[in-house]
């Protein structure tokens, strides 16, 4: 058991779940590319806003799995007894 406050707030804090929003922004930056391509007719524009938008849907979920959900299941399992430590 840590005695400093502060380490054990590094450790079992709930900070960095902004984080995923970083993948929703693009998203949602490719979504507007995407529709202002489709709205003047645009291909390339409408291609790149597509790629965009699913490479920050994509983004948003593997940040989300690596920042929030793979801590909490670490402190889940430690908390069962089957994790080390």
């Amino acid at each position: 058991m840590e005695r400093n406050p502060m380490l054990r707030n590094v450790r079992e804090g709930e900070r960095g779940h902004a984080v995923p929003a970083i993948g929703t922004l693009v998203a949602a930056a490719g979504a507007v590319v995407l529709m202002i391509g489709a709205a003047g007719d645009t291909d390339w524009l409408t291609i790149v806003g597509g790629i965009v938008l699913a490479v920050g849907i994509i983004g948003a979920g593997l940040l989300h799995h690596t920042t929030v959900d793979y801590e909490m299941y670490g402190r889940l399992e430690k908390l069962e007894g089957g994790g080390k430590g």
